[in-house]
């Protein structure tokens, strides 16, 4: 299948943790005007609710995160919730 290139720069937050090469996740991120499930992979294990950036997309719903901090967060000082 091919890759899903609308996901990559998209947040979300991992509803289950990843566990870097042992495995992936899951994570609920926000694209299309709405949010969708996809399996997270990571480098390092990233741990459940960690914030993420999707960096690439494996094409069958799979995705490659990295753990994110939005830098208007720290502007506004609310926590940005994806959901």
């Amino acid at each position: 299948m091919a890759s899903d290139e609308a996901v990559i720069g998209c947040t979300g937050v991992l509803l289950l943790g990843t566990r870097g090469s042992a495995g992936p996740g899951e994570a609920l991120v926000r694209v299309r005007g709405g949010t969708e499930t996809f399996l997270a992979w990571s480098e390092e294990p990233l741990p459940k609710g960690a914030p993420v950036l999707v960096i690439n997309s494996r094409g069958s719903r799979q995705v490659e995160v990295i753990e994110w901090a939005d830098p208007l967060e720290a502007l506004s000082g609310e926590p940005d919730n994806a959901g």
